[in-house]
């Protein structure tokens, strides 16, 4: 049976992007240093540590590349850079074609290039070359998409990468460990069936959400010089 420690751990997202900036304080007004969320729900997490920081937020746009016969099940995901992560053993054990997922691949593509029109009205990520790099999400289930947002900034020269997440399981967070600096969680547990049962309100973020979360942090640090566009 599974405890009733494993659920309903957070109130909402909100909550969660409190609890992270309480464990990431001693970066507050850091030089050179910036969050990145993963869109949609991590932006709403994201949001709570970019203010508590003083500290600059923006976006990385990744695309689960779901499986042709079951699109909830990713073979991988796209990041905006073209880097990509792939699972070769849901590849190979459900027989995905290069074509099926070259199609994939460009479907994504697509949805990425009209995320970035719509939430940084088509600029280009900011440079991250010597930067510290908070990336953060609302969680990480499977991994895939956090895996190959990871895999870009890795490849932009960051000075330091921090991963900060409310939850994980222990084994995709020990790899994570492997790949950055440092590792902010709030819980980890192997009761894992999905992100959203360890909220309270697990809403769907739209795009309106997303958009209204960086407005108000550009506005709130604008004065201190620590956005521009």
């Amino acid at each position: 049976m599974i405890p009733d420690s494993e659920f309903a751990l957070f109130k909402d997202r909100h909550d969660a992007g409190q609890r992270l900036a309480q464990k990431l304080l001693h970066y507050k007004g850091a030089k050179d240093a910036i969050v990145i969320a993963l869109p949609r729900g991590g932006v709403v997490v994201g949001y709570d540590i970019s203010l508590a920081l003083r500290l600059p937020l923006d976006v990385f746009i990744t695309r689960k590349l779901g499986t042709p016969s079951n699109p909830e099940l990713a073979m991988g995901a796209l990041a905006e850079t073209g880097y990509r992560h792939l699972n070769e053993d849901v590849i190979r054990e459900y027989d995905v074609s290069k074509a099926q997922l070259d199609e994939e691949t460009l479907r994504q593509k697509n949805e990425i290039d009209r995320r970035i029109r719509r939430y940084r009205e088509g600029r280009a990520l900011p440079s991250l070359k010597g930067q510290t790099v908070i990336l953060v999400d609302d969680g990480i289930a499977t991994g895939a998409t956090f895996f190959a947002s990871l895999g870009a900034i890795l490849k932009a020269e960051t000075a330091r990468t921090v991963a900060a997440v409310p939850v994980a399981p222990p084994r995709v967070l020990a790899e994570v460990k492997s790949l950055v600096d440092k590792v902010v969680v709030l819980h980890t547990s192997e009761w894992f069936f999905g992100i959203g049962q360890f909220y309270e309100q697990f809403l769907q973020v739209e795009d309106d959400e997303v958009i209204a979360c960086l407005e108000t942090v550009r506005t709130a640090l604008s004065p201190e010089g620590r956005i521009t566009e």
